[in-house]
This record gives structure tokens, C-alpha cells and sequence, in this order.
């Protein structure tokens, strides 16, 4: 992960991890940024590494997908897995160049009018139609097998109702830090804490949510879980997080009450998280975020929100918080 002070190549001695507002341009597109370097504590001189350099572009690359409508990398490798087909086969079926599906998997930026063809298979509607046109390139056996994924996971995906119940937003912005709004991730994400954490009560896993979502898109340039987020009393919460516990159906809320009278609610489950979900970074990330807070209580990590600069900015407005104020987070 990207650390806060380094070694400076400069002097040896200390490097800080600093940031400032800056404009790149990307396809003839101004596009603003958050701007990440270290600057080295003797010299004064500026320098960055390859992992701050992907982060940085990773925010102007985001922000360009989000403005043309175009999937991101682990979208456009999702649909094809759930199809099982070759990347080849699929640049195949949707007219691109031989290697140009697999380009795109691993991050290349497609045009935006392929931008918009690999949006539009994203509904199995429209797969479909792509399928049926290129029937000729499939023997009968394989274009039968084709026609039942298609038609299943028409059945298994979760209805827009669904999402937007849960996510407010459907679609990924700067709001919910351009994050892949899945309902099975954020799932195996509350599992994660409530596993390690022998369950959790709604005030610190609401903060919990909100460190692991704005350190993500610091250290990445996206979000983790597709939540957005607002600055209330008690510090920065997931946009109607009453309904984000309470949609999963083997997620549970246990009333815990207190000998001087209160009561707290804490979310508990006999399942374990399915880790598969996660990349290793995604992981070490998880992993991070409960390691600084597990020895803080609810009302600790509550008062330790109040000090980031997200929740004095945001606080007593109806705005949605920026992701872009990760940079300035103070408590990890």
C-alpha cells in the first residue's frame, strides 16, 4: 500500500506523502485531480512512485468511464467469465479486433463508441441480440450452451430496484467513489468485520464502511464497496444505511443491552465471508482498516470520525461526501 512517509532517494532521510489539486489532460479533456507525491523533508524536492502514479491517473481514468458511460476493467472480465468464453471470442462477437476484448480486461481505454457496445452487454437483452447475430461462429451444441447463460444470468441478476435500495446511486461516481455497486461484494464485505470483529454494532461498522471506502479510493483511485456517504451527529454514514443491514436476509440485528439502561444493536452472522471477492489488494486493505480500529469501541471510533475533515466539511448540509476528501483523511 501506499505509505505516508517514505524514504527520500534525495537526502535518505524522511519523504512525506503530500497532495495538492492539479488538471491532466486525456484525450484532448481536461480532467481535475488529486494530485499525489512525496516530498522529501530536507530537500524540498518532489518525486513519486509507480504505484502513486497509477493512483493518480487511475482518478482521471475513472472519471473519463464515468463521464462516456464506459464499463470498468473488472466489469468487462466479469461478463465474459460468466459466459465462458475466450477473450478472442468475444472481440469476435462484438466485431472488435482479435486482441481488443482481452486490452480492455486488463485496463486499456476502449473508444467511446466500444465504450458504449461493452455498457450495453452488460444487459443480457442485449448480449443477446450480439449472440444471435453471430450464431454461424458457433457450433450447435456451444451456441445452445450460450443461449441457457444468457438466458440464467438474466435470472440471477439483481433487479435495478434492488440495487438502487441499496446503493441510492446507480451509477458510479464521484459520490460513491466510482465503485462496482455489487450487492454480493458489499455483502462480503459486512461479513469480513462482523467475522473478525465477533460482530459489530451499527455506529463503528458505519465508520468502518467509510475508512474502507475512502483509504480504497486514496490508495486506487475507487471506492470498494458503491456506498455513498453523508456527514450526520455522530459522524460520516452510508446514505440510508438502515436499509443496507437490514436487505440481507442471514445478516442479523441483535438488540445488546447494557446494565446502566442502554442498548445498542449489533449486526452478527453465522456466515463467513467468501474472500474470492477480493482482490489482494481489496485484502490488505480489509485487513488494515480492522487492525487500526478493532480496539476501538463505537463511541471511540465515532469521536475519532470527527476530527477528518469529511465530516466538519459535510456536516449539517444535505450534500453527498466527495471522495476526493480521502486525500485529507487524518485517521489511517
Amino acid at each position: 500500500m501506499i505509505k505516508q512517509t517514505m524514504k527520500s532517494p534525495f537526502s535518505g532521510g524522511d519523504a512525506k506523502l503530500c497532495h495538492e489539486p492539479s488538471v491532466l489532460t486525456f484525450r484532448k479533456e481536461q480532467f481535475c485531480y488529486v494530485h499525489q507525491f512525496y516530498e522529501c523533508q530536507d530537500t524540498h524536492e518532489r518525486f513519486t512512485t509507480t504505484e502513486l502514479d497509477e493512483a493518480n491517473l487511475a482518478q482521471v481514468y475513472n472519471k473519463y468511464r464515468a463521464k462516456y458511460g464506459i464499463p470498468f476493467p473488472e466489469e468487462i472480465k466479469r461478463i465474459r467469465q460468466h459466459y465462458g468464453l475466450s477473450a478472442t471470442k468475444m472481440s469476435a462477437i462484438l466485431g472488435f479486433g482479435e486482441n481488443q476484448y482481452r486490452l480492455y480486461e486488463n485496463g486499456d481505454m476502449p473508444s467511446e463508441a466500444n465504450g458504449k457496445v461493452l455498457m450495453s452487454i452488460m444487459n443480457p437483452d442485449f448480449f443477446l441480440a450480439f449472440v444471435l447475430n453471430s450464431r454461424e461462429q458457433f457450433s450447435e451444441n456451444d451456441f445452445s450452451k450460450l443461449m441457457e447463460k444468457t438466458r440464467s444470468w438474466k435470472s440471477a441478476k439483481h433487479s435495478e430496484f434492488e440495487i438502487e435500495h441499496v446503493f441510492n446511486i446507480c451509477r458510479r461516481t464521484i459520490y460513491n467513489g466510482f465503485a462496482a455497486q455489487s450487492i454480493d461484494k458489499l455483502k462480503n464485505i459486512l461479513l469480513y468485520y462482523i467475522e473478525r470483529g465477533d460482530g459489530v454494532f451499527f455506529t463503528k461498522m458505519n465508520k468502518l464502511l467509510f475508512y474502507t471506502d475512502f483509504l480504497a479510493y486514496r490508495l486506487t483511485g475507487k471506492g470498494m464497496t458503491g456506498l455513498c456517504y453523508k456527514a450526520i451527529t455522530h459522524g460520516p454514514v452510508p446514505l440510508h444505511w438502515d436499509r443496507v443491514y437490514s436487505f440481507y436476509n442471514d445478516i442479523n440485528q441483535e438488540i445488546v443491552q447494557y446494565s446502566d439502561g442502554r442498548a445498542g444493536t449489533k449486526l452478527v452472522s453465522n456466515l463467513s465471508p467468501d474472500m474470492t471477492y477480493f482482490s489482494e489488494d481489496e485484502k490488505e486493505m480489509l485487513e488494515y482498516v480492522y487492525q487500526r480500529f478493532k480496539k476501538e469501541t463505537p463511541a471511540k471510533i465515532s469521536e475519532t470520525s470527527h476530527h477528518e475533515d469529511a465530516w466538519k466539511k459535510y456536516l449539517n448540509s444535505d450534500r453527498l461526501i466527495s471522495f476526493e476528501m480521502a486525500f485529507s483523511l487524518k485517521a489511517i
